[in-house]
């Protein structure tokens, strides 16, 4: 970003888990940024509290919402770069955000709610399989209608695996005291990605050049772990042994069928990332694809070791 270049960005979805992390950087980046709301006075003091410090660092808040097709026209006619990162339950209704930017003609570039792994590469079952069709479908629909784009391949969130080391069952608990859960043989390599991290190759992504029409993954070299290197790292630090539950893929399977959301959805994540490897198992193409850290090397993030640190 050149000085006095800045872009005018707007966040759908900016009080979710990886919004947040991308309002508090693209202001702190120097951008104008905005985000689309449907109450400036929530009554989850959580929310409300997240707001007033959004507004406080130079935020703004934008009355509307996906389902309110005026006020979506104004807010987009408002902005240069829009970034959706609503829920699973909003995917599909991102068709909205596609028709109202192709109506405004003045958009730069869309970042879709992806922040995940890459769902064309992904093996994996429902309920999860569904959603990302509907991430594919939209792929589809945003190239159709040639609006510029990039779609950000985050992989994990580290803030989701790594406090409980990676067991899938109890996610963001805190590290196990004895035993863990591993699926399959815990020899599958995954990448984990501190939030904030995300947020700040996303927003150095949204008016690069390079990034223009591409995939951007995100890879730090050294966030590149088995399960079983996971665990064995944290072992070191914690000075104890864990006993290992591994659960074959069968077994993971079953569970997917039996279990209900939100545990559902998480299982059959975790097939793709822990059992099927689908995060690190190909090489990035570079006709149509970037990696994060190659493009911004001066950007220092969080490695598993060091986050690993926190939790002691």
């Amino acid at each position: 970003m050149e000085p006095g270049k800045e872009s005018r960005v707007l966040v759908i979805g900016g009080t979710g888990h990886i919004g947040k992390h991308i309002v508090a950087v693209s202001v702190r980046h120097g951008h104008s940024t905005s985000i689309l709301i449907r109450d400036a006075t929530p009554s989850d003091p959580a929310k409300a509290q997240l707001l007033t410090s959004f507004v406080d660092s130079g935020v703004a808040l934008i009355k509307g919402d996906l389902f309110n097709h005026e006020s979506l026209v104004k807010a987009i006619k408002s902005t240069d770069i829009i970034i959706s990162a609503v829920g699973p339950c909003q995917l599909a209704e991102q068709t909205r955000i596609v028709t109202t930017i192709k109506e405004a003609g003045n958009v730069k570039r869309f970042l879709p709610s992806e922040f995940g792994s890459d769902i064309e590469r992904v093996h994996t079952v429902d309920p999860v399989a569904s959603l990302y069709a509907k991430k594919v479908d939209l792929r589809r629909l945003i190239e159709a209608e040639g609006i510029p784009n990039t779609y950000v391949c985050c992989n994990g969130f580290a803030e989701t695996y790594l406090p409980s080391i990676g067991d899938v069952k109890t996610v963001s608990a805190g590290p196990p005291s004895d035993k863990i859960t591993v699926l399959g043989d815990g020899d599958v390599k995954a990448v984990f990605v501190v939030e904030e991290d995300i947020a700040v190759y996303t927003v150095r992504a949204i008016d690069d050049p390079r990034t223009l029409n591409k995939i951007i993954y995100m890879r730090p070299p050294t966030n590149i772990l088995s399960h079983n290197e996971l665990i064995s790292m944290w072992e070191r630090k914690a000075g104890k042994t864990l006993h290992i539950v591994r659960i074959t893929e069968v077994n993971l399977l079953e569970w997917i069928q039996e279990k209900a959301f939100p545990l559902n959805i998480l299982l059959s994540i975790a097939l793709s990332i822990f059992v099927r490897g689908d995060q690190a198992n190909f090489e990035i193409e570079p006709s149509f694809s970037v990696e994060a850290t190659e493009l911004y090397p001066d950007v220092k993030y969080t490695t598993v070791d060091e986050y690993l640190n926190r939790l002691l």
